[in-house]
């Protein structure tokens, strides 16, 4: 018996630790909730809007809808029904489907209205927090290659950034000002992916897509290209891929003709549309997966349009490289892509 009780004691005190050291629960693939026999629903959600937000101490799913803002987890116990508890989990043990019977279950329930919030009153987590993957596709819209004097690609640019990069929407940005000073804003569309994708023809390749959302590829042009050409060096620091503030799923967008827009304090510094692609998202899923299987839950930044600092044209006209002005702590930045929401982060 005493045996026993020191066993309990001796695992209380580890999980004790754990959640001391631990912070928030982000729900991990390797601590799975139970799944009620019989509901979980594999394969991709369809017509809803997500996002992650941070409640009662940790990062949870969270559906956005005409009655205010679902808190998923709190809704499947209340429903007794079964739903991943990140965004992250859904993705990448591909449950879409039970977050939308969730959801579709909760509007649909009278005595579920408790469970709707006001999106003013929530608090934002990072959209994703540990996608295996994240890729980015560089020089990729024409007139971005014209601003900064470089010829179009014969194929697509990767690079990479990793999951410490990652800033929620409504985030705080602190610059690593003691390596770099020339900051820079990059509006992109972000492929979230929902199916395994290795090899994948591109006609095929949009069904491996989960949904979209907003990003900005974040960069230190002088650690870029100042460096011996060190992309990964430039666009990875701590912050560098805001995205957010939603997940859209894939049906209810046309990623080929988006409108996007960049400001800086509430100047449009970048205007575009998707369709000045240079590889559009069937392509850029098809080159990458001949070279890197793509996994549910991993997302692809897909480039940036033109209007950037570092291609030196401000209202049309050119700028000497000596004048460029960089972004600076204070500065307030805001992305708005088409059906995907605005991404607002800060600099400090």
């Amino acid at each position: 018996m005493h045996s026993n009780r020191r066993s309990f004691l001796k695992r209380a005190g580890a999980i004790g630790a754990v959640a001391t050291l631990g912070g928030l629960n982000t729900a991990s693939a390797e601590t799975k909730p139970a799944k009620p026999a019989g509901q979980e629903k594999k394969g991709l959600a369809r017509g809803l809007t997500l996002l992650t937000m941070r409640r009662n101490g940790e990062y949870r799913l969270g559906a956005k809808t005409s009655k205010g803002i679902l808190d998923v987890k709190e809704a499947a116990g209340f429903l007794k029904l079964y739903s991943p508890a990140t965004l992250d989990d859904m993705l990448q043990r591909e449950e879409g489907a039970s977050v939308q019977a969730v959801v579709g279950a909760a509007m649909q329930a009278n005595a579920a209205q408790k469970l709707f919030l006001k999106e003013e009153n929530i608090e934002y987590g990072p959209l994703v927090i540990r996608p295996e993957k994240i890729v980015c596709v560089g020089l990729n819209y024409r007139k971005h290659a014209q601003e900064i004097k470089m010829p179009i690609p014969k194929q697509p640019v990767l690079f990479n950034k990793y999951n410490n990069s990652l800033l929620q929407h409504g985030g705080t940005l602190k610059l690593p000002s003691a390596v770099a000073t020339k900051f820079d804003y990059e509006i992109e569309l972000v492929i979230v992916m929902g199916k395994e994708a290795r090899d994948v023809s591109e006609k095929d390749a949009l069904s491996c897509v989960a949904g979209y959302a907003t990003g900005n590829d974040f960069s230190a042009r002088d650690l870029q290209f100042e460096t011996g050409g060190q992309w990964m060096q430039g666009k990875s620091s701590d912050g560098f891929a805001p995205l957010g503030p939603y997940f859209v799923t894939a049906e209810q967008v046309d990623p080929d003709n988006l409108n996007l827009e960049c400001r800086v304090n509430g100047e449009t510094r970048q205007s575009s549309n998707t369709n000045d692609l240079i590889y559009n998202c069937s392509q850029i899923i098809r080159y990458t997966s001949a070279r890197i299987s793509l996994r549910p839950g991993d997302i692809i930044f897909t480039g940036t349009p033109g209007g950037v600092i570092f291609g030196g044209v401000v209202g049309g006209l050119a700028v000497p490289k000596e004048k460029y002005v960089w972004l600076k702590a204070g500065d307030k930045i805001a992305c708005s892509l088409e059906k995907l929401g605005e991404l607002k982060f800060d600099l400090a």
